[in-house]
């Protein structure tokens, strides 16, 4: 039986979900809220055109993570901006890089995993900034993508499920706490696999959602958690990790991972989409009133993080002023 109390310090101090802080302090500078332009919060910026909504996103890299893998760092800068729009109902349309090498061979190999995902998501790379004279590797990059119809961080509501999509048919990336199921993939199945979100989207199944990034399944549920201004209560006992490893999985970054919200009555619909494509999909909570990640087991419950007294982000809906007679 797991120890929840164990887990839920260990989750609370865990650095891929204390990283996510970060975010806040960026935000502070920039004057960000989660009504700014673009709804900063969300996996992506949606800009409202025409009939849809154009979104766009970026991503960078620590640099020791490139230098140790170049291919695999330029495969994720596609992959990840990819999940990114998928989180929130849309399909991208290009991405462009930002790389810095100290040669031509290390940029080389960096661009050819950015080529290889690429050819392989059928997303063009359509431009960017290289620089070969520098000290060490660096990449970001950024995607553009369209959506007719959104899943959004702020609009999970008390009494919505908690569902996982996670596509297992992978390992981890040696001792990291990666997880790629894409490799030796055929790309027939993983351009299949994006269509899942945009059409979840389309037929208003989910009430609101987020890929699972670095932060895991916790940090993620965190965030969404703070945008939608409420709380969720995850039940480790229905989460199914791929080497038994119930922490490691909770913090771990899936190449295909989303957390859904959806109204009870449409979850097994939901589940069916995900599971009918071989993709392990499960209620693992349900979001409460209130604002804390908590852990269950039914009869006990113990607090991850309270984002009200401790803001994660610093993007929860902004607090309206009570009016004094």
């Amino acid at each position: 039986m797991t120890d929840l109390t164990a887990l839920a310090a260990a989750l609370a101090t865990h650095p891929h979900i204390t990283g996510k802080r970060d975010i806040d302090v960026a935000c502070a500078a920039l004057g960000l809220s989660q009504n700014s332009p673009g709804r900063p919060g969300d996996d992506a910026a949606a800009i409202p055109d025409a009939d849809g909504w154009q979104l766009m996103a970026t991503e960078g890299f620590m640099n020791d993570f490139v230098a140790a893998a170049p291919w695999f760092a330029g495969w994720c800068a596609v992959m990840v901006n990819v999940s990114d729009i998928l989180a929130m109902g849309g399909r991208p349309t290009a991405a462009t890089n930002a790389l810095w090498a100290p040669d031509a061979a290390t940029a080389q190999e960096i661009l050819r995993g950015m080529r290889d995902a690429s050819e392989t998501y059928g997303v063009p790379i359509v431009g960017g900034h290289t620089n070969l004279r520098t000290d060490q590797p660096q990449l970001a990059a950024a995607i553009w993508g369209r959506a007719r119809a959104l899943i959004t961080s702020f609009d999970a509501r008390p009494g919505d499920v908690l569902i996982a999509a996670t596509d297992q048919r992978g390992a981890y990336a040696g001792d990291s706490d990666n997880f790629p199921a894409f490799l030796n993939t055929p790309a027939a199945r993983l351009r299949g696999d994006m269509d899942l979100l945009p059409t979840l989207a389309e037929d208003g199944l989910a009430t609101a959602g987020k890929d699972i990034s670095q932060g895991g399944i916790a940090g993620t549920a965190l965030m969404l958690a703070e945008c939608s201004g409420v709380g969720i209560r995850i039940t480790p006992g229905d989460i199914t990790p791929p080497d038994g490893d119930l922490t490691r999985w909770m913090t771990a970054f899936p190449s295909f991972g989303f957390l859904l919200t959806a109204r009870p009555e449409n979850a097994d619909t939901v589940l069916h989409r995900f599971q009918a494509r071989d993709i392990g999909a499960a209620v693992i909570g349900s979001v409460t009133a209130g604002s804390t990640l908590s852990l269950s087991d039914g009869a006990t419950h113990h607090v991850v993080w309270d984002h009200a007294a401790h803001p994660y982000l610093g993007l929860g809906p902004e607090k309206k002023e009570t009016a004094v007679a």
